[in-house]
């Protein structure tokens, strides 16, 4: 089996809001799929306090991993060993490379388990006061100034075309940069949300305002988790 386990959005969530089947699955297998050996250790310590770290085995699973770079595991699990998918945060899969091996495993008849956990896409999505029947995930914008212009304007015409909230996120060291250009191109009455630190008690920050409204109070974005959202 493969279970698809939730990692959490911020070490300061407390533990009461996740499932105790989480730690019941980690408690399950030595084997996991990880994008970062580090913080996968941090998670796993995190649900299960009593698991033994030295008998972990991690394998890598990233943006780069392909098929061949992960056969010793894939031939493990055809033998019948259970492995967990972690995420850097939230939930596998989503704006995360999981998806590689979550295909594998339907290809080769070996059942995958969701587990609930956190997504700080849908929470964005949920605390925005936008559209939440119709909305598209867009992942990371470009890095280059005029592309990054170019879809910045294309969303907001998307927006304004079909009325689907539009989502998308920026690597945190980058992140007062891209709100200085959606105030910069994005019309003054387009709503954004911005919601920072998601699920930490202490310092969870999420906003909707319009971009004539932001231009007038700029949040202190710089290495904070964030996801970004335009709305109506």
């Amino acid at each position: 089996m493969l279970f698809l386990i939730p990692a959490y959005l911020s070490e300061n969530t407390p533990i009461t809001h996740f499932s105790p089947v989480i730690k019941d699955y980690i408690m399950q297998t030595d084997f996991f799929f990880v994008e970062n050996e580090k913080t996968a250790r941090k998670v796993i310590k995190f649900f299960a306090p009593d698991k033994k770290q030295s008998d972990l085995k991690l394998f890598l699973l990233d943006k780069y991993t392909e098929n061949s770079d992960i056969k010793e595991a894939q031939d493990r699990m055809l033998n019948g060993q259970d492995f967990g998918l972690l995420s850097e945060a939230g939930l596998p899969c989503i704006a995360d490379p999981g998806n590689l091996v979550v295909k594998w495993c339907h290809e080769k008849k070996i059942r995958v388990i969701p587990i609930s956990g956190p997504s700080s896409i849908i929470l964005a999505l949920i605390s925005s006061g936008f559209n939440g029947q119709e909305f598209s995930f867009n992942g990371y914008l470009p890095i280059e100034k005029g592309e990054k212009k170019k879809r910045i304007q294309y969303l907001e015409s998307e927006l304004q075309k079909t009325g689907y909230t539009q989502i998308f996120m920026e690597t945190p060291y980058r992140n007062n940069a891209l709100f200085e250009d959606l105030c910069k191109f994005l019309s003054p009455q387009t709503k954004l949300c911005i919601a920072a630190n998601i699920n930490d008690a202490e310092h969870e920050f999420i906003k909707t305002l319009s971009i004539k409204d932001w231009q007038k109070q700029k949040p202190e974005l710089h290495k904070i988790p964030a996801v970004f959202v335009i709305g109506k």
